[in-house]
């Protein structure tokens, strides 16, 4: 099986390697001097801003992000059981891993203390599946009516914020895998989670309080919740997590979280703040808070890789050219793809898990979180034709199209597109409060097309911009393409090995 996978990988590779004409995108974003190339060739954008990410290259470095090796010197107490100490010293050993920060070693200081915490404590907490209370919801929500309940855990959960691309969701991975299979635990992304609740709240109309019965429902099934990309933007997302939050503790559930922002700053600016601020004391209440800070962006050491990324106009040849060239034999139609709530997304051609898409179809759109991530439950491939640069006359699509490379990165799916320019030129309009304070104010001497600028001053975008680039930029990346080849090698071989028990049987 092992050698079909290998041979499966190879082949998925292939098709990575675009060598038509000078067409050069994405190359080689360490080295010094490097341009973006349109398809004629011309160089269109310098990145020697990326210059200084060359000292970090490394041939064994992965899709993970790397950890400090010089401050990995612990002690044998630390490293004696299991955790996510133990696991980082076995990648170090194995070459998995390479040289980071120790701003990351002391995050990973911190999972251990509370993976020994809760193995410690895991009676107390109700952590395993198997003794836990197999009440379903409603029956907790009727018998708290009698018997009012309210028993926080003993242990403290953990909420990790800071920059892109500093290894948030690496190590919150790390610590969530070396936890017993047995546990009530979860992770799963935070645009799904609360897609899943309100999916939950529908289903429980008609109850005095919905929102505790959808409570009950996720502490009996995880009473460790491990949410990744923790962020509020909307008002009606801000009420239900104030509330919901507050059940969950008192179910007792742990809460692990990373987020780019910080407690204090999350839902900042948005209508009825007042409303989601007891909230943040409850976060803080309940976890310890830590910040990642670190002057690496992990996903921009990744080594480039060619054909995916094009920039320019007319181009829709080239993208068609290569998009029949990954669905191989199979014929593309319009097809329907079934989302949340019975809700459906209409995808104008697909074929063998990859979809083709006008920008204007995709982000144009009234669509959200739900339909994307109901978009890449059946294609693992998208092909997006002419994303634009974004600024205030098209904040609403950008909003969109950060939405839709956060679900893409979260379910590894592979991207292929044209665009207007790279993805530092496709945002640098967007800016926070703060970077717009520091822009210079207009002078005589300054020409009318800049007086007219597009800027768009928009906090929650100017905070997800970073993180949008970083993510582009791996996404494009030699290591990020062979993992999303790996992944799906491992699928066709599962489904391999399915149908040839079927027939046996």
């Amino acid at each position: 099986m092992r050698t079909v996978l290998l041979r499966s990988i190879r082949q998925y590779r292939s098709a990575f390697q675009y060598k038509g004409g000078n067409t050069n995108i994405f190359n080689g974003l360490p080295k010094r001097q490097q341009f973006w190339m349109n398809k004629n060739g011309v160089a269109v954008y310098n990145i020697s801003q990326y210059a200084d990410f060359c000292r970090y290259q490394h041939p064994s470095y992965t899709i993970s992000r790397g950890l400090h090796s010089s401050a990995a010197k612990v002690t044998n107490r630390e490293i004696d059981g299991a955790g996510p100490l133990v696991e980082y010293e076995r990648r170090i050993a194995a070459g998995e891993l390479v040289d980071g920060d120790i701003c990351q070693f002391g995050t990973l200081r911190e999972l251990q203390r509370l993976y020994d915490e809760l193995v410690e404590k895991a009676d107390a907490c109700q952590l395993d599946r198997y003794v836990a209370s197999d009440k379903a919801g409603r029956s907790r929500w009727f018998w708290s009516r009698f018997i009012p309940q309210s028993s926080h855990s003993p242990v403290k959960g953990l909420y990790l914020y800071g920059g892109v691309g500093t290894g948030k969701t690496m190590l919150m991975d790390m610590f969530f895998d070396q936890l017993p299979s047995s546990w009530r635990k979860k992770r799963i992304h935070f645009h799904d989670f609360m897609l899943n609740v309100h999916s939950c709240l529908q289903k429980h109309k008609g109850v005095a309080d919905p929102l505790e019965v959808v409570a009950g429902e996720v502490s009996d099934e995880s009473i460790l919740l491990c949410l990744d990309e923790f962020m509020v933007t909307d008002v009606a997302d801000a009420l239900i997590v104030n509330r919901l939050f507050r059940h969950l503790f008192s179910n007792g559930a742990i809460l692990v979280a990373t987020s780019n922002r910080s407690p204090d700053n999350l839902y900042e600016g948005g209508l009825q703040r007042d409303l989601f601020m007891p909230f943040i004391d409850t976060l803080k209440e309940r976890c310890v808070v830590r910040e990642i800070g670190s002057s690496v962006d992990y996903r921009k050491m990744t080594s480039a890789q060619q054909g995916f990324y094009f920039i320019g106009e007319n181009l829709s040849s080239l993208l068609n050219q290569k998009f029949f060239h990954l669905i191989g034999k199979h014929r593309a139609v319009s097809q329907e793809v079934e989302v949340v709530m019975g809700r459906t997304l209409r995808v104008p051609l697909g074929a063998n898990g990859c979809a083709y898409f006008p920008f204007e179809e995709l982000c144009d759109r009234p669509l959200g979180a739900a339909d994307y991530f109901g978009l890449f439950k059946k294609f693992h491939t998208l092909v997006l034709e002419g994303v634009p640069n974004f600024g205030l006359h098209n904040r609403t699509a950008a909003y969109r199209f950060v939405t839709l490379v956060d679900v893409m990165y979260e379910n590894k799916a592979r991207l292929l597109c044209t665009a207007a320019g790279t993805p530092i030129e496709l945002l640098e309009n967007i800016v926070t409060i703060a970077d717009a304070q520091q822009i210079s104010p207009r002078t005589s001497s300054r020409s009318r097309k800049n007086d007219d600028s597009d800027i768009c001053v928009d906090n929650e975008l100017g905070f997800a911009k970073d993180r949008t680039i970083s993510r582009l930029t791996e996404m494009n990346s030699k290591e990020y393409l062979e993992q999303h080849a790996a992944i799906l090698a491992e699928k066709h071989q599962l489904q391999e090995d399915s149908n040839e028990n079927a027939v046996q049987t």
